[in-house]
């Protein structure tokens, strides 16, 4: 009797643990674009957002976007579904320029993983 039980519970914990990868639950993702990078520029002096003539380049290698400021908005954003390491630089006539350091844009099994930064400008 005792052979029977556990042979009986060794089959039934292998069965339990003998998962078929085919059978796990779909992944349904979004039709949505998302932004790999969200970027705000403010005054260093002021801490007011900058936007007007406020240029944001995103390079990645040979890859090189400008972010885009859309109307109403305080933050520049780019890089639609595209994961990378970029280095952002910010311009405005009247201001330092300003370089980030790295910064790596992952994704997940649908979409990229947004990665926010703020820029602080200081006037010349």
């Amino acid at each position: 009797m005792k052979k029977f039980f556990l042979i009986g519970t060794v089959l039934l914990c292998y069965a339990c643990n003998n998962d078929d990868d085919q059978t796990q639950d779909p992944v349904f993702c979004t039709e949505e674009l998302r932004a790999g990078l969200e970027v705000t520029v403010k005054d260093g002096i002021a801490g007011e957002f900058l936007t007007e003539g406020v240029t944001v380049v995103a390079i990645d290698n040979e890859y090189k976007e400008t972010l885009e400021n859309f109307t109403g908005a305080n933050n520049f954003i780019g890089a639609f579904e595209r994961a990378g390491t970029y280095i952002i630089t910010v311009s405005k006539n009247g201001y330092t320029n300003k370089t980030s350091e790295p910064i790596v844009v992952g994704e997940d099994i649908c979409h990229v993983i947004t990665e926010s930064l703020e820029v602080i400008l200081e006037k010349q």
